[in-house]
């Protein structure tokens, strides 16, 4: 219990102090990230020893609160702590003389904590509202430096872009609620049938929308406008991760329809996504379309019915890719912009730190014996004994060979050029870089023991896998770096730097038109309220109107009537004067005309 108290609230409590005391906010972010680190460290040792932890706290009737850490959920709840350990030491430096540094390390520790929570959700309740606090989180870390043109339009974008597809995670939540009657994660994944088609194909538009798959690549492209460490870690092991991480968690209720669509959109995404890297002019775009690559495939894992083949990528992508746009950063640092004309012998400038970022790109390429190379071969592997297997070995290949041609491009541009001169040492953020790379080429020893910890020993792969991994990385990492691209993509070139946007893209076939749609809404309420105001306006002159007459002549015979009955009832009151002699005279003298009208009247006829 403490254990998975100290990994939620650790960098949660750090960030809220950094923002409320808004000094060393280096300090509270160091401090969180070390004790969340430990509470993860703790439950991933729990775990594997066999003791799974589960916390339900009380919440709405017959839907409590439930945390869970058992050995899926506390691998991930580790991965995302220690990379966000290494990019939070290296943040240190990065911002080191930024004025909303407090700002930034309060929002990114609280986004760390958001997304432990997401990991480790034990029910769709809770995994919703993790899963919408990283997505407002992202939106404040992507916009963090708003005030600088196009920041807060990239931010926009990639939070509606999200956004949007997030309705096929509530719907498939409601869908899985309400067939299984609960919303505990583990029950709802024993659903089959048409109910399980339908929900796993909305959980996929959900990845597709997280994780930046075809077509909705375009937002993770724009997304770099945010800090480096921002980047780092939205593409890593957190934002991007959550759509893989969501299908990853329910494989085991996808029926052979939801995952061969997995498959394929994974497929296509890592070959578009590959070759959009490939054409990019810019080092971190390069990378943010390397990430939604490799994403697509670990949808092909999936697809082929080996979610724990696509979290083995899952985490030695993170350590690599984190590593890559750390080691970024540090070259932006020296040349003031990421255009890789800019950083051209950005290398020779700091060669401990381009040996860092080789290591990290030779570990994404897949060769030996770096971590990707152990995953990438499992994912050929599950492909090629795929049912699958004609739509998705083929795909895979080709995204793996792309994977070693934009980073043969990127170390090439790094190396040659003139060497410049660098500015002041980055201790801090060397520091933060260097563990991961560390990560990025041990980490594959330990996938045996992990696929056996989570029930998925590994089977013997056909020699022709690891012949075709070494030959599809090497080879590529060859044709980037001896070829440009226009001669390597030829005719494709030119859709590729516009990201293959057909008829506009995603911009052109939903966003222009819901804006559209949008403005012609607004015209109609305008007008509509036009016409509500001119019809009150009228009712308010005949109400004036109205008032009038009834002032000026209802009102006036009313009070004209009032008037002369108080008159009246003065003067008769006058005849009431209170003295009793007089009352008796007039008494008399009205007996007396009586009798005197009486006696007369024999006389008249």
């Amino acid at each position: 219990m403490i254990w998975l108290a100290l990994t939620l609230l650790a960098p949660l409590g750090a960030g809220l102090a950094a923002l409320a005391v808004r000094r060393a906010p280096q300090a509270f972010a160091l401090v969180g990230a070390a004790l969340g680190l430990v509470g993860a460290l703790g439950l991933f040792a729990g775990a594997a020893a066999g003791t799974e932890i589960s916390v339900s706290l009380p919440f709405l009737p017959s839907f409590p609160v439930l945390l869970m850490a058992d050995r899926l959920t506390a691998t991930l709840a580790l991965l995302v702590a220690a990379v966000a350990a290494a990019v939070l030491t290296y943040a240190i430096g990065y911002m080191a003389r930024d004025p909303g540094r407090a700002r930034f390390f309060g929002t990114l520790l609280m986004f760390v904590a958001a997304m432990e929570l997401l990991v480790l959700s034990g029910d769709w309740i809770t995994l919703l509202a993790a899963w919408e606090m990283i997505g407002f989180a992202s939106y404040l870390l992507i916009g963090f430096w708003h005030q600088r043109p196009g920041v807060a339009g990239a931010a926009t974008r990639a939070f509606l872009y999200t956004r949007s597809a997030d309705l096929g995670l509530y719907l498939a939540a409601f869908v899985l609620i309400g067939t299984a009657g609960t919303s505990r994660i583990a029950p709802t994944l024993a659903t089959t049938g048409t109910p399980a088609l339908i929900a796993g194909l909305l959980l996929l538009v959900a990845a597709m929308g997280k994780s930046a798959q075809v077509p909705l690549q375009d937002w993770l492209m724009r997304a770099m406008a945010g800090p480096t460490p921002v980047s780092a870690l939205l593409h890593s092991a957190t934002l991007v991760a959550a759509g893989a991480i969501l299908l990853i968690r329910a494989a085991p209720m996808l029926p052979a329809g939801a995952l061969l669509m997995v498959g394929i959109v994974g497929g296509i995404t890592t070959v578009v996504a590959g070759m959009i890297a490939l054409a990019e002019r810019d080092l971190k775009r390069l990378l943010a379309a390397s990430t939604a690559s490799q994403y697509g495939l670990m949808l092909v894992a999936v697809g082929a019915g080996a979610p724990v083949v696509a979290l083995l990528h899952l985490i030695a992508h993170a350590a690599i890719k984190s590593s890559l746009f750390l080691g970024a950063g540090i070259f932006q640092h020296d040349r003031d912009g990421t255009g890789l004309e800019a950083l051209a012998g950005a290398g020779r400038a700091r060669p401990g730190i381009f040996a860092g970022f080789a290591v990290a790109a030779l570990a994404l390429a897949g060769l030996p014996p770096m971590a990707a190379y152990f995953s990438k071969d499992a994912i050929l592997a599950a492909a090629l004994a795929s049912p699958a297997a004609p739509w998705l070995l083929p795909m895979a290949l080709g995204g793996s060979v792309l994977s070693g041609a934009y980073m043969g491009r990127a170390l090439q541009i790094l190396w040659s050029g003139t060497r410049s001169e660098t500015r002041a040492p980055v201790p801090f953020m060397a520091a933060g870089m260097g563990a991961l790379v560390v990560l990025a080429v041990t980490l594959g020893a330990g996938f045996g023991p992990l696929e056996a910890m989570l029930g998925a020993g590994a089977d013997a792969k056909p020699w022709i896998v690891p012949a075709m991994g070494l030959g599809v990385g090497l080879g590529g990492l060859l044709l980037g770096w001896s070829i440009a691209p226009a001669r390597l993509l030829g005719p494709l070139l030119a859709p590729a730097r516009n990201g293959f946007a057909v008829l506009g893209g995603m911009d052109g076939l939903v966003v222009r038109p819901a804006l559209a749609l949008a403005a012609l809404c607004e015209r109609f309420e305008q007008g509509l309220f036009a016409a509500v105001l001119a019809i009150g306006r009228a009712g308010l002159a005949a109400g004036s109107g109205v008032r009038r007459t009834d002032r000026e002549t209802i009102d006036g015979m009313i009070f004209g009537l009032v008037e002369y009955t108080i008159d009246l009832g003065g003067r008769v009151r006058r005849l009431q004067s209170g003295f009793i002699h007089r009352d008796l005279a007039l008494t008399a003298a009205g007996i007396a005309l009586l009798i005197g009208v009486l006696l007369a009247a024999p006389f008249y006829p």
